[in-house]
């Protein structure tokens, strides 16, 4: 159980501050739920005529930080991710007196490779090509080195002789977590080398994490809007994001097979799409009740309207839980259950 708590009434003098007090609810967090957040935010405000809630692109990492950073009115009331809250983090939430958490896993989201509908190859890209096209280190000759691939075809000579270029996420952001757990780890499980060697998951964990820092992949930062720029741009470039942003730029990007499979709302929901993550929200239960308009906020959140697999929430590309997983999750969040780590 948790150790630290405040009570509400405590709780609710500390929000009430003068000089803390604010009308608005406040979330930060990922890019890739930032989307669906937004959505329920413009919805909640046009039902209701509240103020609207500011929704802040963070990054996880970032919208972890800062919401674990306190109780009050001057830290965030929600904040999105694109990865499950780790340890650390709950550890940290938990020393600045952030104890009632509620975590809500509100869909599923894959993780899309994209380029610009300009381009005429048609790519379908392995697990392990992908590792071995952005890694920052690679098997050359028998031995774990430097990652020399400067095009595809260095990569497998049945692919195009197309200089290798991807712009993906930042360390800070839980699309990169997932994608090196996803593709990267995964990738480099598969190599030979790494097979016939009897490397471990520690081994792969410590050698196959790292993203290539000399150009073919480049760290475009929390904004997935300008990837798609980017891509627009250059019809050879890759873009690495959620599929969210793939799903509202299909007029001008197209998605990149994974193993024969593209990626779509019935591919990762089927599960037949390699590379889907659960996507996530956390609700600071020392706010509800004192922050104006949250309880309703949540509500609107977590209703079928959002969450069901014909909601608005769909309409933006998140792949909606089973009927009786949503109705779980609604039951958990609404009623303020909080979470442990196991």
């Amino acid at each position: 159980m948790l150790t630290r708590t405040l009570s509400m009434a405590a709780t609710g003098l500390l929000l009430a501050s003068p000089a803390l007090a604010r009308d608005e609810i406040r979330i930060v967090g990922s890019s890739t739920v930032f989307p669906y957040t937004q959505a329920v935010a413009e919805n909640f405000a046009n039902l209701t005529g509240a103020p609207s809630p500011i929704v802040e692109s963070t990054g996880t990492g970032g919208g972890m930080k800062v919401f674990c950073g306190g109780i009050g009115a001057a830290f965030p009331d929600l904040t999105g991710a694109s990865r499950a809250m780790k340890p650390s983090e709950y550890a940290l939430c938990e020393e600045n007196g952030v104890t009632e958490v509620s975590e809500a896993l509100i869909g599923y989201d894959g993780l899309s490779i994209a380029i610009s509908r300009d381009s005429d190859t048609e790519w379908d890209l392995s697990l392990e090509e992908i590792y071995l096209a952005l890694a920052a280190q690679v098997p050359v000759d028998g031995e774990w080195a430097d990652n020399p691939h400067q095009t595809w075809a260095d990569v497998n000579p049945d692919l195009p002789a197309i200089d290798i270029l991807a712009y993906g996420p930042p360390p800070t952001s839980g699309t990169r977590d997932a994608f090196v757990e996803l593709v990267m780890h995964e990738g480099c499980k598969r190599l030979d080398f790494v097979k016939t060697s009897g490397f471990d998951s520690d081994w792969v964990g410590e050698n196959c994490s790292r993203m290539r820092q000399d150009g073919p992949f480049v760290e475009a930062g929390e904004n997935d809007n300008l990837i798609v720029q980017r891509l627009n741009a250059d019809e050879n470039a890759m873009g690495i994001f959620g599929f969210s942003f793939l799903y509202e730029n299909l007029d001008v990007l197209k998605g990149v097979q994974i193993e024969g499979v593209s990626p779509s709302t019935e591919t990762i929901a089927d599960k037949s799409y390699p590379i889907s993550r659960p996507l996530f929200v956390y609700f600071k239960n020392a706010h509800r009740g004192v922050i104006p308009n949250l309880d309703a906020f949540i509500e609107e959140y977590m209703s079928d309207d959002a969450l069901e697999a014909d909601g608005y929430l769909a309409e933006r590309g998140l792949v909606a839980l089973s009927d009786e997983a949503r109705g779980a999750l609604q039951d958990r969040v609404l009623a303020a259950v909080p979470m442990t780590l196991n």
